[in-house]
């Protein structure tokens, strides 16, 4: 079994193994990361279109003429929907489903922004309609991201006895971290108003003062060297019609980390950054700097919505503050692969980035292959379940969107579904779904095996509709290689693996017959259409060509000049 003094919580209820022995003190150290976030794939929560558990905090009556509940999205074809209005989930809905997320096999939550947002629709930018993007007009903030107050709760979220500190204890007693969603570089939508609005385009400190205001005013006609209310902000704009915080002035640094401070303190375990890449690396590890100095090791992982690997690969470096971020490159390739029957796996193998690519360690990238910001994955059931196989056997941390466990909305943009409400019916239902139901074995099975969690990634044939890997944990008296075999054609696949494969008892994770492997062996296996096995050797890596390539392996994991 593993150390007790390494991984505690695991000890209780670790199914598969590991080798438990003396190592002598010349045994290599064979581990992608040891990021505490690592042991915990994450379930990402729009909150406010997830359960409402409360309807006591709808503030159904809010904004008067510019009200900001349940306003449907014109232009939508007969039997569809879309909303840019509060629908009304919050804490409780998410608190009272926490078992549900826990028991597919999540260890996180990612919920969206907490901050207070403005009371009323934006009538500014251009009108939202049918499959629009980058228009906001008539929309309200129940994504969270339109802050103004980044030290206030938002009203629609907490319930009596349910506060922010109160919903991560409940979560934290459930077996759930929680990620907080952040923004720093934007606040809400600031000018192009036909008349002014109230908490538009302004922010207000701890106490409720108002520290910076817009004004309505277009950014180039801001005048931040004689109006104070304009410091806060760049006097060009960035995106859409969103305030654009200035990373360059110490008092945004400043306010930002006491805000977010405020919320570790009341229980958030790792935070997901918005729009990282719209604030310098500079201005990143200064904040990283400041927040780690009071909790050192804290998580953050960074949304650069770019699929270039240079482009997003820099926000991981020391420099630059070692956040991680979304891996948008590999989520590109998953796209293409699991969208498309007939694709080749061999397409996602150069997106691994395994050695001396472009991050400080790619086994910290959080993994996806969708989100409320892009067309939700258009695949099919299979499509699904091959693309959950992957994710989950694969290095990085994965993150599962809302709803993806049932197929929800699949192929829909923000305006077109993309986060409609999902309702507690939904989930009550979902455990009929094969999708729900492959994603449940192939998450827990992760969640008991540290060597998919926290192991090198040894790539062994990516083509056509197979893959094999291992994924390697060594260090101290810890050890484990797993063998995965990934199939997702219609037909079953036979896999006979030799290279590199080392001799001992195989056990399969998902049940049946210990295969045995003689030395120079080989291991054969069938797996049935879109699935997958696992093999587990409990045992320290011994064969010479296969420590030969972890050791690679380990000295060439991050980028190389970093």
């Amino acid at each position: 079994m593993i150390a007790k003094r390494l991984l505690p919580a695991l000890v209780a209820t670790l199914g598969c193994g590991l080798a438990h022995a003396a190592t002598p003190a010349s045994e290599p150290v064979f581990v992608g990361t040891d990021a505490p976030m690592a042991s915990n794939a994450i379930y990402f929560v729009l909150t406010d279109r997830f359960v409402n558990g409360d309807p006591s905090n709808d503030h159904r009556d809010q904004g008067g003429a510019h009200r900001t509940w349940d306003i449907p999205v014109p232009g939508a074809p007969k039997g569809e929907s879309a909303n840019i209005g509060y629908l009304g989930g919050d804490f409780k809905g998410v608190l009272d489903n926490a078992g549900y997320i826990r028991g597919m096999g999540f260890g996180a939550v990612w919920i969206t922004p907490i901050v207070d947002n403005p009371d009323e629709a934006f009538t500014g930018g251009d009108p939202v309609s049918w499959g629009s993007k980058f228009t906001d007009r008539g929309k309200t903030g129940y994504h969270g991201y339109w802050g103004v107050n980044f030290y206030k709760l938002d009203e629609h979220l907490p319930s009596k006895g349910l506060d922010y500190r109160q919903f991560t204890a409940g979560m934290h007693r459930a077996g759930l971290k929680v990620v907080q969603d952040i923004v720093v570089n934007h606040g809400s939508p600031a000018f192009t108003m036909p008349v002014k609005q109230p908490q538009f385009g302004q922010i207000f400190d701890k106490s409720g003062k108002l520290i910076a205001d817009e004004q309505n005013l277009p950014p180039y006609q801001l005048d931040p060297v004689r109006n104070p209310l304009h410091r806060f902000y760049h006097a060009y704009d960035d995106l859409v019609q969103l305030s654009n915080n200035d990373d360059q002035n110490p008092a945004v640094l400043d306010y930002m980390v006491g805000a977010y401070e405020q919320w570790i303190d009341q229980g958030s375990d790792a935070f997901r950054i918005d729009t990282i890449s719209h604030m310098s690396t500079a201005f990143w590890k200064q904040f990283s700097d400041r927040i780690r100095a009071k909790h050192p090791g804290f998580f953050m992982y960074g949304e650069a919505f770019d699929y270039s690997p240079d482009n997003i690969g820099k926000f991981t470096w020391p420099s630059s503050g070692s956040i991680s971020v979304l891996d948008f490159p590999l989520r590109g390739r998953m796209g293409d692969v699991f969208e498309h029957p007939d694709s080749d796996y061999a397409q996602i193998l150069d997106r691994l980035y395994l050695t001396n690519g472009p991050y400080q360690n790619p086994y910290e990238l959080v993994t996806f292959y969708d989100n409320h910001d892009m067309a939700r994955l258009n695949a099919s059931d299979n499509g699904f379940i091959d693309a959950n196989n992957f994710l989950f056997t694969a290095r990085g941390i994965p993150a599962i969107y809302y709803g993806s466990e049932i197929g929800f909305e699949r192929g829909k943009a923000e305006h077109e579904g993309n986060r409609n409400y999902f309702r507690q019916a939904r989930i009550d239902a979902a455990p009929k779904s094969p999708i729900y139901q492959h994603l449940k074995r192939i998450a827990t099975l992760r969640e008991k095996t540290p060597a998919m969690q926290r192991g090198l990634m040894l790539p062994i044939r990516f083509a056509g509709q197979q893959a094999a890997f291992y994924r390697v944990y060594q260090q101290a008296d810890a050890h484990q290689i797993a063998l995965v075999l990934l199939n997702k054609g219609d037909q079953p696949a036979t896999f006979a693996v030799g290279d590199k494969l080392q001799a001992g008892e195989w056990k399969p994770a998902f049940g049946g017959k210990t295969i045995t492997v003689a030395d120079s062996g080989m291991l054969k296996a069938r797996v049935a259409p879109h699935d997958v096995q696992v093999y587990l050797l409990d045992a320290p890596a011994t064969r010479q060509d296969l420590v030969a390539e972890l050791t690679r392996l380990m000295e060439e994991r991050g980028h190389p000049a970093r």
